[in-house]
């Protein structure tokens, strides 16, 4: 009959010892179970389940080991599993695995205590830490860690909601991820325009040039309490710039002030291999812009009615509202050959929920609290370049 045997190595040379512990190991005729090996900054730690002959128990096991490695009973530790303890591991390899993102301008010891305490009472096991960011020094400009979470949870929406008051209330950013294969083989990534990837609302700055954009304010704050349909106070609002000169699309497009982090981010995500998209209820004479920009391989945007060089006030076909932004993000999907899983949408409104609900990854982008609530995810504290960290790529990757 074997012995199963959990053997613990915490060591400021592991790796080395590590070695050691495998070659007097190698002379018990034993068969690796399980190993497991972690480096901190000083200290490493290997874990390691191993299954014995039936004249090895634990004490000869200790004896062996200590007599062929040399290590102190500090540094090594073993324990016999019962076939509960191995049932308990072996539930843990199919267990549910949850990525917990923490992000913002700097991250405190309190900020991660809240949110394993958090996982805790959810019935999560906390299975690692990894950083992202560059360093967490006071200078660094950004700090990024991921938590690896294990286990089963019977509504993660309530695990979200309790992260969510964590992060309104220390300002950072809290993402909770299911870390399936989808996760880390996102391939497509779709984005709203206006106050999303350019610090702006375009129309705002057509009406600025055409003299109307404090009637232009007035309907977009009747539509933002729900007093006219989105469909309706779009037209509304494009009708007052009937007339305007075509000339001063292009002097607009041309000054557009692009949103933090937006720049590196398409680099990197074009480097990485990504597709991506414009899909927005703004205009896509901007799109088109921001596309001979970074290279953008899909737009879908709202396209401005001009004759004679003016204006008309209206847009050719269909408006894109929110229930359109998720259809086409569906058809872009479709046409890219990607599952919709592997998808991501980014965008700050409230007509932006609907594909943002759909998409593998759905990212409130600097949006009201509202957007925030419902989105399952949110990014406020950070450029458009943290949405990096929630796909899990890291700083040292991005400079490699």
């Amino acid at each position: 009959m074997s012995h199963l045997l959990s053997v613990s190595l915490l060591s400021d040379r592991s790796a080395e010892h590590l070695q050691h512990l495998l070659d007097a190991l190698k002379t018990l005729d034993a068969r690796i179970v399980d190993v497991q090996q972690h480096e901190g900054h000083f200290t490493g730690f290997a874990s390691l389940v191993i299954d014995t002959a039936s004249d090895h128990d634990l004490k000869g096991v200790k004896q062996h080991l200590d007599a062929q490695t040399g290590l102190s009973d500090a540094q090594i530790d073993l324990q016999e599993l019962s076939p509960d303890d191995f049932a308990h591991l072996q539930a843990d390899e199919t267990a549910p695995r949850f990525i917990a993102t923490l992000l913002g301008r700097t991250l405190s010891p309190d900020n991660i205590q809240q949110v394993i305490s958090v996982a805790l009472q959810h019935g999560l096991r906390l299975e690692r830490i990894r950083r992202l960011s560059e360093n967490l020094s006071v200078n660094a400009e950004r700090a990024c860690v991921e938590l690896a979470l294990v286990g089963a949870v019977e509504d993660i929406t309530a695990v979200r909601k309790d992260v969510l008051a964590i992060s309104q209330a220390s300002d950072i950013d809290i993402a909770i991820q299911e870390d399936d294969i989808y996760r880390r083989h996102r391939r497509l990534v779709v984005f709203d325009m206006d106050s999303t990837l350019i610090k702006c609302e375009v129309i705002d700055e057509l009406a600025r040039a055409a003299g109307t954009v404090d009637e232009v304010a007035a309907i977009t704050a009747a539509a933002m309490r729900g007093e006219i349909p989105f469909d309706e106070s779009f037209r509304t609002r494009l009708g007052t710039l009937k007339g305007l000169d075509e000339t001063v699309l292009k002097n607009i497009a041309e000054n557009l002030p692009i949103m933090e982090g937006a720049d590196r981010l398409m680099k990197t995500l074009k480097g990485l291999g990504y597709k991506v998209g414009i899909l927005s209820g703004g205009f896509e004479y901007f799109a088109e812009h921001l596309k001979a920009r970074w290279g953008i391989d899909c737009i879908s945007a709202n396209k401005l009615e001009i004759v004679d060089g003016k204006m008309t006030g209206e847009v050719k076909g269909q408006i894109i509202n929110g229930d359109e932004k998720a259809r086409r993000l569906k058809m872009m999907a479709e046409e890219a050959g990607f599952d919709m899983a592997q998808t991501v949408a980014v965008g700050d409104g409230a007509n932006d929920l609907p594909m943002l609900s759909i998409a593998g990854l759905g990212v409130a982008f600097h949006a009201k609290p509202l957007v925030q609530e419902k989105a399952k995810h949110s990014v406020s504290t950070l450029g458009l370049d943290a949405l990096l960290y929630l796909l899990g790529i890291a700083d040292r990757d991005i400079d490699a």
